[in-house]
This record gives C-alpha cells, structure tokens and sequence, in this order.
C-alpha cells in the first residue's frame, strides 16, 4: 500500500549520494559500487531508498560516479516497483559530500531536500524528522548519534539543546555524538556550498555547510533512535548484516527486486568472485 506523501505546500525532495569508490571496503570494491554490496537480504541502497519512501517522500535523486551508474540504474529502474521516481546524476570526481549533493540544485527546484549517504543503514525511521524539517521554516536539520569512537565523524558540540559547532574528525571529542548521514537543508545549501572552500584533504566537507548554518542561528537537531551504522569499512559492513538480518523476511517488502534485476546482480558478482580469487593465486 502506498504511504501518503508530505502535503504540495511542504513537499520535501530525497537525495541519496552513492558515488565515491569505496577504497576502505577494497577489493569488494574494485569491481562493484560499495552501495550495491549485499546488507541483510537486499543491496545496501535499499535501505536509504525505503527510509525516504516511509517518510512520505517519492521524489528522489540518486547520485553516483560514472563506473556503476550503470549498475545503479539496472536496479533501482525508474522507481515504479517502489512507488517512487527516480532520477540520476553522475558524479564525475570525488570531491567530498558538499561537492556531490552541489549537483541537486536543479532538481531540487527551489524545494526542501532530505538527504542520505548511500551507505548509512538504519533499523529507525526518520518519518518524524521528516515531518518536523517539513514544518521548520528554514535552516536545516541533521540526525545524529552516541557513538563509540566518535574520531571517524563530525561530531557536534552541544549546549544545553543547540549544536554549537561540529568538529569534523577531532582526536580529541568533545562528546560522542556524532552528525551521522541524514541531512535535510532548505533551498539556501546550494548558496552555501559555492561560498565553502575545500578542506585541507580538497574535499568541499558538508561539515562546513553544517557549520554555516550554525552561524546563521538556523541548525536544529533530531537524536536517531534505532540500530545504525554507516556500513564503509569492513567491520561495519558486517555489522550492518549483523543488523538487518535480525528482521524477518515477513517485515520485509516482498519482489523488491525483478528476475532480471537478480540475473544482472549475479553477472557482477561473479565478475567480483574471479576478481577475488586473484588474490588467492
């Protein structure tokens, strides 16, 4: 049964990024997209794409790198057999968060956008954060989380019920909540992300668009409740199955994914198992 959308007034498109060439989970990634990679029972981009559809949102633009955008599209299709509509961009370099979310400006179309990395996976639903963003008049949003080794992420600092600065990789913490990969910006990102400058890595970091908007007085929060993981390493790709398959396949949707859809998915990976057993020789 298909979910109500958020009303026309304060529709709110998605934006899934999974471009990137997910050097952390190589060799599994030299001849498959990280974000086709199995989690649980279905590619690890089902996932983001079923949170935004929960929330009511059916409008969604995925953004990949050149190499696969040939295997995203064989999967996900237009988005009829999941009740949204899918658009594509190719993300020609990796040049950081800020750089591939640049490229929704025209999709977006002077709307709200909620967006999520191609690699978080959670077990929550983020349909009450959507609803919120929705009703905010400006600014943005970000979810984040109590992590245990908060040096791999933006961590924000907070005071009393604000974020006052986000710390993107700091060696030491000032506390463990990490800004994990679900982003929701009003039309201003994109004014935003031309005035940033790249990191010191070259990289245009959504950190210092989320900073910006602390600035501005128009940052707000939401605390995901939920198992969580962004699944880039191997550690927590494993954890991220560990994760999902704990649900039964009767809570899950059923015909996700169409024979030849299945038969496509094989091909690459035994082209992945051949490249695979190089190693072994």
């Amino acid at each position: 049964m298909a979910l109500p959308n958020i009303s026309t007034d304060k529709k709110i498109k998605g934006v899934i990024l999974a471009g990137g060439k997910g050097v952390r989970l190589h060799p599994l990634t030299k001849t498959i997209n990280k974000h086709l990679l199995p989690v649980g029972r279905e590619p690890m981009i089902l996932n983001p794409v079923r949170k935004l559809i929960e929330a009511g949102i059916t409008d969604i633009l995925i953004v990949t790198s050149t190499h696969h955008m040939g295997n995203i599209v064989n999967l996900l299709g237009s988005g009829e057999e999941f009740g949204c509509n899918f658009t594509y961009k190719v993300q020609e370099k990796a040049a950081g968060i800020a750089h591939a979310l640049a490229l929704a400006e025209d999709f977006a179309n002077g709307q709200k956008i909620a967006v999520i990395l191609g690699d978080n996976i959670t077990t929550a639903s983020i349909k009450s954060f959507v609803e919120k963003f929705a009703n905010q008049e400006k600014g943005a949003l970000v979810l984040i989380k109590k992590v245990d080794d908060p040096t791999r992420y933006g961590v924000a600092v907070i005071d009393e019920k604000q974020i006052v600065e986000i710390e993107e990789k700091p060696q030491s913490p000032k506390s463990n909540f990490a800004v994990i990969g679900y982003y929701m910006y009003d039309p201003s990102i994109f004014d935003i992300i031309r005035q940033i400058q790249p990191s010191d890595r070259g990289e245009y970091e959504i950190t210092s668009v989320n900073n910006e908007y602390i600035r501005r007085g128009e940052l707000t929060y939401g605390i995901l409740d939920g198992e969580w993981t962004d699944a880039g390493t191997f550690e927590s790709l494993l954890y991220a199955n560990q994760m999902l398959i704990k649900i039964p396949a009767s809570q899950q949707e059923k015909q996700v994914v169409s024979k030849e859809q299945i038969t496509e998915m094989l091909k690459e990976l035994e082209k992945q198992e051949k490249e695979l057993k190089k190693y072994l020789e």
